[in-house]
């Protein structure tokens, strides 16, 4: 018996959006299949045809969301303000509720690094020294404050539009924090 591709793939997002959704509110230790069946309104054994394990599940969804930021990067022209770039192809993947899960509270350091490894944001760095001893801890201290800046952001709800986060990120890149800091209180533009 031979599925119709559409239903295939439905069933399969469905198992994608509940384990996401739990992945969002506890470690993946916690989540059963059982639990993603019930909750997908499909047994075990459905499950089963799609994925081996939660830890498939998990990397399938990786692979899916780096692939998706890859190609969304891709199509784009990079302008001046790079890590803007970097910002809007994230936020703009469809399965943003993905990235929320992947990046969240219970989220993998693993996704993280491969993320951090798979995506040229290096190549975002603007005027980048040349001095070869400290360019890698330069790039890893650019990159890690961008995405911890960013699972903040996604985290509180992007509380701050994409144009006013884009501008704190570079100010604090540029200036630091003692602009919006002093003595205690927050300084007020």
């Amino acid at each position: 018996m031979n599925k119709q591709p559409e239903i295939t793939d439905k069933t399969r997002q469905t198992f994608i959006n509940v384990f996401c959704d739990l992945y969002s509110q506890k470690p993946i230790e916690k989540i059963s299949i059982q639990e993603i069946a019930n909750k997908s309104g499909y047994n075990r054994s459905t499950f089963y045809q799609y994925f081996t394990d939660i830890y498939e599940l998990l990397n399938y969804v990786e692979e899916k969301m780096l692939k998706s930021i890859n190609e969304e990067m891709a199509s784009r022209e990079l302008s001046t303000h790079t890590f803007q770039d970097a910002l809007q192809c994230l936020e703009s993947t469809e399965e943003i509720s993905i990235l929320k899960a992947l990046l969240g509270d219970y989220g993998s350091v693993h996704f993280v690094e491969r993320l951090k490894r798979e995506i040229p944001f290096e190549k975002l760095i603007v005027n980048l020294p040349t001095n070869e001893i400290l360019a890698p801890y330069l790039i890893e201290f650019y990159i890690s404050t961008l995405m911890s800046l960013f699972r903040l952001w996604i985290r509180n709800g992007k509380d701050l539009s994409s144009e006013e986060w884009a501008k704190l990120v570079d100010g604090l890149f540029a200036n630091g924090i003692t602009p919006f800091h002093i003595f205690g209180t927050v300084k007020k533009e």
